[in-house]
């Protein structure tokens, strides 16, 4: 790379300006979704998707032209990504890009790409864009130093000088070796700052579908990403090819992080990914994360556990252990993957100690542009969600608690008498 190359830093308003991506692979799924955040209006070329592009198609942020690239295909626009990862395709977007004056991003040709995505982080209304003469993982490095020290203090948004001499924090991850990261329930201020600097770091990235996969979006072009996302009774990449993925990367000598949602003990299946690394002989850390079994309540403003309400609390899939959970709607149940056997799993609850009347509450895309929150009782969530097309990701809560959520005050007389009754004395 010609590091003395003269380059003019520039930030582009893209904000209602078309703009292409072509390809249908994480790169360009991460591309897109960089694109989105800038409200750009954007147009994907390709003949298939990967899953995280299916999802912004689904969600109607980008619109999908199912095919390959076309001549043509550059006009009215402002910008083009191409990261088809074939160099043929590559360079001739790239050069109808010339031609037409638009200026192009090419994933293929580092050298030839007439522009540079940076290493960006985004702090307290602050962008930070690190370019490092085509070093991706420099850049990265620079990156996460000044979001570290912005986070710790160190740097001040606001001010014109740093506050400190701190060095940035930096956690080890020796090459050919795995780290099980928790990325909390989706937003990507919710992971660790460990996380953070373990994915900083990686050089193969192992994601969930609902960890924080915005951050992929700030990863260098040479970090690999390997999308194994499961939607409900789909699973594209089954945990043993998983496992073996892990192994194969780690083993080749790569950084590889399995990016989490949640955290990975809690109904993540990390502990088998823990033992298979460890029989393989490859080392592994684990970084716990925010689970949505607790964060995902907290956005509606229900607490798991309350002084004179609710003691303990046990979180299950919604299958069937149900009928076996000790207390009574005094003790919080809390229903991970449980949308699709919703009402059976209702039914079962109200035929307990807990009684049909027992409040509950479906948040759904906790901390997501979809962020939703259904209350009712045993008796009636069943119907409500069918109503109301409840869809995953969602957390079912049960219990007494539900009625000292934000959601349900004032949203039933049963529910207001319901809550002066639980607080009173309290």
């Amino acid at each position: 790379m010609n590091t003395t190359q003269p380059l003019y830093p520039l930030t582009l308003r893209l904000a209602g300006r078309e703009a292409l991506v072509v390809g249908g692979g994480p790169v360009a799924a991460r591309r897109a979704s960089g694109l989105i955040v800038a409200d750009a209006i954007v147009t994907v070329v390709a003949p298939v998707v990967c899953a995280e592009l299916a999802d912004l198609i689904r969600s109607g942020a980008v619109t999908w032209l199912v095919r390959g690239y076309q001549q043509g295909d550059l006009d009215g626009k402002w910008l083009v990504h191409t990261a088809t990862g074939d160099r043929a395709v590559d360079e001739a977007v790239r050069a109808d890009a010339d031609t037409a004056r638009v200026w192009c991003v090419d994933a293929s040709d580092h050298e030839a790409s007439a522009a540079w995505v940076p290493a960006v982080t985004r702090r307290q209304g602050v962008t930070v864009a690190v370019a490092a003469g085509g070093d991706p993982r420099r850049a990265t490095a620079v990156r996460d130093a000044v979001a570290a020290a912005i986070d710790d203090g160190t740097i001040s948004p606001f001010a014109a000088i740093p506050a400190a001499s701190k060095q940035p924090r930096r956690v080890d991850f020796p090459a050919g070796s795995v780290a099980l990261v928790g990325g909390g329930p989706g937003d990507p201020d919710l992971i660790t700052v460990r996380g953070r600097d373990l994915l900083a770091q990686a050089d193969v990235v192992v994601a969930d579908r609902l960890g924080p996969r915005t951050l992929l979006a700030g990863l260098s072009d040479r970090v690999t990403v390997i999308d194994v996302g499961k939607l409900p009774g789909h699973h594209p990449v089954p945990q043993d090819e998983i496992n073996a993925i892990l192994v194969r990367y780690a083993k080749a000598g790569q950084r590889v992080l399995r990016l989490k949602g949640g955290d990975p003990y809690v109904l993540g299946r990390g502990g088998e990914e823990l033992d298979l690394c460890r029989t393989a002989g490859v080392p592994v850390q684990v970084v716990p994360g925010v689970t949505s079994a607790i964060s995902a309540p907290a956005v509606a403003g229900i607490p798991v556990t309350h002084r004179g309400v609710a003691a303990g609390f046990t979180v299950v899939t919604g299958h069937d252990q149900l009928a076996d959970l000790p207390g009574g709607r005094d003790h919080t149940v809390v229903l991970l993957m449980g949308v699709s056997g919703l009402a059976r799993s209702a039914a079962t609850l109200a035929a307990g100690t807990r009684g049909a009347d027992c409040p509950v509450a479906i948040i759904e895309d906790a901390y997501g542009a979809g962020e939703r929150v259904t209350v009712g009782t045993l008796a009636s969530i069943g119907r409500q969600a069918e109503e109301t097309a409840v869809r995953s990701p969602a957390v079912v809560v049960v219990g007494d608690v539900v009625a000292l959520g934000h959601h349900a005050h004032g949203s039933t007389a049963d529910h207001r008498e319901l809550i002066d009754t639980l607080t009173k004395g309290l």
